[in-house]
């Protein structure tokens, strides 16, 4: 009982250092919470986590083993989330202005999405991490790995400072109740990162304009990455 406890505390922690790093998906979400309130940043988490379930079980399937072959598939799904990003990054300058409404419980966007769609930020982040070859090779290899005996090295796993973090949590693969910590982490996150950012945005003047302008640098950031490697895979730059 106890050894199981323990396999789902280091699966939640893997859930969260894979979900906490800055990223398109978390620019996302923090737009999504600035503008529309906390439950437009959760339904925004919840379109990223659902893919990641999608993606998941079609690994386990191995149903999208092919894009990990497949260059020509691969490149072009790079380049369509490259697009997206920069669509969004777009979007999110626009709605800047909607921000400097201040998050009290007498402005609508404190509470919900006042006329904006409630499945937005669940489609935008959806749809996003579907064209992320990336997240699809994450699931193929180290995801679809926590359900096969061995063991694997959590920490190593986060971006950006995977390397500094490697070999301080090494925990034994094969237990289903890693992976339900692992989805349970990235719930924690997409529940409190939202709440996090609306309850600052509601106390510190200016501070929804900033993280949404923050987000919009990201989105277009990650935009152009996206678009550069996307011709760099397909062979189209050096």
């Amino acid at each position: 009982m106890i050894d199981a406890l323990l396999t789902g505390l280091v699966g939640s922690l893997f859930g969260l250092a894979l979900a906490a790093p800055p990223g398109p998906m978390n620019a996302v979400i923090a737009e999504e919470s600035v503008v529309g309130g906390f439950r437009a940043g959760v339904t925004a988490g919840l379109g990223a986590m659902i893919a990641d379930a999608t993606f998941f079980v079609l690994s386990v399937l191995g149903v999208v083993a092919i894009v990990q072959e497949a260059t020509l598939l691969q490149g072009t799904m790079v380049g369509i989330g490259g697009v997206l990003m920069l669509y969004f990054a777009a979007d999110a300058v626009r709605e800047i202005d909607q921000t400097f409404i201040a998050f009290d419980e007498g402005t609508p966007s404190a509470d919900d999405s006042g006329d904006r769609p409630r499945t937005r930020g669940f489609r935008r982040a959806f749809v996003l991490a579907l064209t992320n070859p990336y997240q699809i090779i994450f699931w193929l290899t180290v995801g679809v790995g926590l359900l096969t005996p061995g063991t694997v090295d959590v920490l190593a796993q986060t971006p950006y400072v995977g390397d500094q973090l490697a070999g301080l949590v090494v925990v034994r693969t094969g237990e289903p109740i890693l992976l339900v910590g692992l989805f349970a982490g990235i719930a924690v996150w997409i529940v409190g990162f939202p709440a996090t950012l609306v309850g600052a945005g509601r106390r510190i003047d200016r501070f929804a304009p900033v993280v949404a302008g923050l987000s919009a640098l990201f989105l277009a950031g990650f935009g152009v990455f996206f678009l550069y490697d996307a011709l760099s895979t397909l062979g189209l730059v050096g």
